[in-house]
């Protein structure tokens, strides 16, 4: 074993107990040397440098006290002027000799002592080999031209009464004033204001100067005028403010030649002073000042971050922000590292915005904008990305950077973050708000192919309207619609709703049925006080509790509303009713509507049960009585309510396989997918196949060895395809997916999916383009960054249109980064109904409103949307914190065990007997427990010649008025092949003939016959138009060995 004793060494004898009590005895016979280290050298003079410059704290009291000595010499100038009779002495004497008290002699020696010591032991301290620095600095002489003479007078006792410039002090005073504020703020460690110590320089200057003038004037007209204080300063402020009244002027040439130089020196220090301010000042305009404390702790602000303001982005948002009436009183603090660009800042400017947003140019990774912002005080802060950068990659770290700052800057302010790419969702998971643009967009892509106009409906729900928009248009389409914007979501306890409460213990499709016959409002899901959460139509199997928290659609929450007597609502919702009579509902319309539990989680059988379920009743029809409806049941009958499984197949669609399926080989099975594309996806219940597919027969252009198909038509689908058009495979085709293969899907409703990566005239033939029910074209991200904003969706407004002009009765639906440039989409630059539409969005522009694009046909009809019209959904989320739920709910990116689903069914002319809106929703009620949401309403597409002969050939806005007149109210889009006449030689061949017998008549109606000539003409050239078009698809799909049979223009 090692002897510990002999291998380590002894300590040393000061850190030994033993040796510290019997004193340092043998110390000396130690070889060892003891080092001690300093952080500053160890010297008298450094340890005054340290007390008098160096340490914050001591040398800020230093020039407090050097401030107040130099303040306590001006005021005993003052009082020595004061007491000082100007009489005495004859010629320049008065000027030279004054008389000076001994009292006020002594105050001024010893101030005039202690002055100069410490500015010769600060000299001496600041010293570095250079003495006539030190010298020569001007705050150095005039310490010796105002205390030198003072000290003389103590051995020369005769000069006691020599006039002394003590006034020139207010220079020093000035000058430790900056040193003093310098100190201050190092002391407080804050970094200063750039702007406040140019303010403080800039009066403190004006100041001195003006000071200087008035003890000049007043010292030099002792041999004139003998001006006393109060007639300098009058004469001062008259001279330098440039009036010149002339009353008070100085008599004798020195006080002549001093104003000549106060003069000259105001006009070149007060300038430069002047041009530092102004420019700290247009700076600080750029870059914004601070959000003060006091107002942080007593207002209430939100804080918006973005990489780049845009006019539009800001818009939004505080159009949004401010709708709340109780948010009218917060402030918002926008934190953007850009300079602020003229159209923000005009609007900025507004004083409706002016008093109420604050903008600061800084970044959300300093911690010092941060605090300007007042972040640890805010109410929440809003994140958003850019969506306009070329990599949304790189946009989505800056946006994880963002949130991971504040987060750790402002631990319990509420964050709102808005991420782009799904895959980067899992780093922001702590935010307590979080909306994923791809996520979103994919989803209401694929609900568009299936649930027509969902879209639409999202963004209308998302948006707060007054539902005021086309109230005064002569299209009662356009009313309704517009009123009907005004929808939004609400929530509320029962046990506190007058909607509600009378329904507890009830069903949920009971409640949700006679608060919509009662009160007009749809109950459209729930949740339960202890549950987080949300179901929607949980169905009829679900009883409504007193804490149960209630989800509805209305006009206005019920807070808000008025409650009127039992019978004048009931006059007032029959007199509603009576307008939606049989005559006047239009054969085709599809209503939007959540599938109930009990029912649509059977495999998804109930779309044909429920499709049977609005079929006229047997007894229908006797003695001209209205067919009547089934009664909504207050408690669910077991007998008709299932229990249902999510692994079982009980309905006949679903357990029997059809003969098509066998045929086509195809086997689906139910369950989650495999492989998740990122982290943080929701599982879904969807359709599978029981084996995986090898890649190679994923390619539908190419054969491999498992099959030889190389065009969609070889396989031999038996539904319609639905395409997609994008520029990469990202992860978010994920969302596009699963909704089209959710388990509550007919299998034989699902439609082939084809991803279409480049978009070539013979790629899309080969997809099957031609016999396709949807074709999806996404934005494309190389695109979206362009030198004008507004060029973004230049590519892919362009390739749609060329696809609706080569393709007209494809349905095509698309998304924009612009909400704008919408009005471009199926664009007909003669048509007069889109030019009237066109008139009706700039009026409902002007009027203030927020949905003006609402009336355009494609976006109404849910042919295209801007993801950025989703914003909204953040910001109301700030109010409605269960908006982001309900939405992804809606479109089927979360499920929920109970929850129902969004899905639509197809009115024909053998359901018109149910007549109203309201007996749609009883039998839906009472039969499949489904809730209708909205309705989707289309145009008659079955004409017939003579009332379609006039509006089809010649495209008039008076005649198709005409038209439609027999229906209730327009439909939401114009069918694009409704004026297309090429398969109707009758129609063109009659057009024709009203052609020439309108240019033979009397030019009695000259103006509207030259009109409707033109439009002939232009009818003519788009019919021969569109066969070159047909020609030219037939004929290349002929080219690459395609059957052209299937292809319509």
């Amino acid at each position: 074993m090692v002897d510990l004793d002999s291998e380590v060494p002894p300590l040393p004898p000061r850190y030994r107990f033993r040796d510290l009590l019997l004193g340092d005895q043998g110390w000396q016979s130690d070889d060892r040397v003891q080092v001690e280290f300093y952080m500053n050298e160890n010297t008298f003079k450094e340890r005054l440098k340290l007390f008098f410059i160096k340490n914050q704290r001591s040398s800020l009291r230093i020039r407090l006290f050097n401030f107040s000595l130099k303040l306590l010499s001006c005021f005993l100038y003052i009082v020595r002027v004061l007491l000082d009779d100007p009489t005495q002495g004859l010629g320049w004497s008065p000027i030279i000799w004054v008389n000076r008290s001994l009292p006020l002699w002594g105050l001024q020696v010893s101030v005039a002592v202690i002055s100069l010591f410490e500015t010769l032991l600060l000299s001496y301290l600041s010293y570095k080999g250079n003495i006539w620095e030190q010298i020569l600095r001007i705050p150095f002489l005039l310490e010796i031209i105002n205390a030198v003479p003072f000290i003389i007078t103590i051995f020369w006792p005769v000069l006691r009464n020599l006039f002394i410039p003590v006034f020139l002090n207010c220079w020093l005073a000035k000058h430790a004033l900056e040193n003093m504020i310098n100190d201050l703020h190092r002391a407080i460690q804050r970094t200063q204001s750039a702007m406040f110590n140019q303010v403080l320089i800039l009066i403190s200057t004006l100041l001195c100067l003006i000071f200087t003038c008035i003890c000049g004037i007043q010292h030099l007209e002792r041999a004139g005028n003998r001006l006393t204080l109060f007639d300098s300063l009058y004469f001062c402020i008259v001279t330098f403010s440039t009036v010149g009244f002339g009353d008070v002027t100085p008599k004798i040439w020195p006080s002549k030649l001093l104003v000549v130089i106060m003069i000259c020196v105001a006009l070149v220090v007060l300038p430069i002073q002047f041009e530092q301010l102004a420019y700290l000042w247009m700076e600080r305009q750029k870059s914004g000042g601070n959000y003060s404390r006091y107002r942080a702790q007593t207002e209430k602000h939100v804080v918006l971050c973005v990489s780049s303001l845009k006019i539009d982005l800001l818009m939004d948002f505080l159009n949004e922000f401010y709708a709340h009436p109780r948010l009218q009183d917060y402030y918002v603090v926008i934190l953007c590292p850009t300079e602020m660009d003229a159209q923000v800042r005009r609007v900025l400017q507004i004083p409706m915005w002016s008093q109420r947003v604050i903008y600061l140019q800084g970044s959300a990774l300093k911690d010092q904008d941060l605090l300007r912002a007042k972040m640890d005080n805010a109410e929440a802060c809003f994140i958003l990305s850019s969506r306009c950068e070329v990599d949304r990659t790189a946009a989505d770290h800056q946006t994880i950077l963002r949130a991971w700052a504040v987060k750790d800057f402002a631990p319990n302010c509420p964050l709102y973050v808005q991420i782009l790419k799904p895959e980067n969702k899992f780093h922001i998971k702590f935010a307590d708000h979080v909306v994923c643009e791809e996520e979103f967009k994919y989803a209401m892509l694929a609900l568009n192919c299936i649930c027509p106009a969902t879209s639409t409906l999202i963004t209308l729900l998302v948006h707060t309207s007054r539902g005021q928009e086309s109230q005064q248009s002569p299209e009662q389409w356009q009313k309704m619609y517009g009123r009907c914007s005004g929808n939004e979501v609400y929530h509320i306890s029962l046990e506190e709703s007058m909607f509600f409460a009378e329904y507890e213990g009830k069903s949920f499709t009971y409640a949700s049925f006679n608060a919509h016959k009662k009160f007009g409002v749809c109950l459209i899901g729930v949740r339960k006080e202890d549950n987080k959460n949300i179901l929607l139509n949980p169905g009829p199997r679900y009883i409504m509790s007193s804490t149960d928290i209630c989800f509805y659609i209305n006009i206005t929450k019920e807070e808000n509303s008025a409650f009127k007597k039992q019978e004048k609502h009931r006059k007032n919702h029959e007199s509603k009713l009576s307008c939606h009579g049989a005559s006047r509902l239009p054969v085709h319309s599809i209503i939007a509507s959540m599938g109930t539990v009990a029912i649509d989680l059977q495999d998804s059988g109930c779309r044909g049960a429920s499709r049977a379920t609005l079929a006229l009743p047997a007894e229908a029809g006797r003695e001209g009585r209205r067919p009547s409806i089934a009664p909504v049941l207050e408690v669910a009958d077991s007998s008709s309510c299932q229990t249902c499984d999510l692994l079982s197949d009980q309905s006949e669609d679903e357990t029997t396989p059809s003969d098509d399926e066998v045929s086509a080989g195809l086997d689906y099975a139910k369950g989650y997918p495999p492989y998740s594309p990122y982290i943080g996806s929701s599982p879904t219940f969807c359709h599978l196949l029981h084996e995986k597919v090898p890649f190679c027969c994923l390619r539908l252009d190419k054969g491999c060895q498992h099959n030889y198909y190389e065009d969609a038509k070889a396989y031999g689908f038996k539904n319609k395809l639905i395409i997609v058009a994008a520029e990469t495979a990202g992860n978010g085709l994920y969302n596009f997916i699963v909704p089209l293969r959710a388990y509550y899907r007919p299998k034989k409703e699902l439609n082939p999916i084809v991803l279409l990566l480049d978009n070539p005239l013979d790629d899309l033939l080969r997809c099957g383009v031609t016999f396709a029910a949807n074709m999806v074209v996404v934005d494309k991200e190389s695109t979206m960054s362009a030198e004008e904003d507004y060029m973004a969706d230049a590519k892919t407004i362009v390739n749609v249109q060329t696809l609706f002009r080569l393709f007209s009765s494809l349905s095509i639906i698309t998304e924009l980064t612009h909400p704008a440039n919408m009005r471009f989409m199926q664009f007909r630059a003669k048509d007069c109904y889109s030019l009237a539409l066109s008139k009706l969005e700039k009026k409902e522009r002007e009027k203030g409103s927020n949905l003006a694009f609402m009336f355009r046909l494609p976006f109404a009809a849910g042919r295209v949307f801007s993801i950025s019209m989703l914003d909204t959904l953040l910001y109301q989320s700030f109010v409605k914190d269960f908006m982001i739920s309900i939405t992804r709910l809606l479109l089927g990116l979360d499920t929920t065990p109970g929850s129902g689903f969004l899905c639509s069914m197809k009115i024909t002319e053998e359901d018109l007997w149910i007549r109203t809106y309201a007996r749609l929703y009883q039998k839906l009620c009472s039969s499949t427990g489904d809730i209708p949401i909205g309705v989707y309403r289309t145009e008659s597409q079955k004409l017939t010649t003579s009332e379609s002969q006039i509006s089809i050939s010649m495209e008039e806005w008076e005649d198709t008025k005409d038209t439609k007149d027999h229906f209730s109210c327009r439909g939401n889009h114009r069918n694009s092949t409704s004026s297309d006449q090429s398969d109707h030689p009758l129609l063109r061949r009659k057009s024709m003939q009203w052609a020439r017998r309108l240019s033979r008549r009397a030019p009695r109606h000259s103006a509207k016959a030259a009109e409707k000539i033109n439009q002939q003409r232009m009818n003519l050239y788009r019919r021969s138009e569109r066969q070159e078009l047909a020609e030219l698809v037939k004929n290349r799909m002929k080219h690459l060995g395609l059957s052209p049979a299937g292809y319509d223009t």
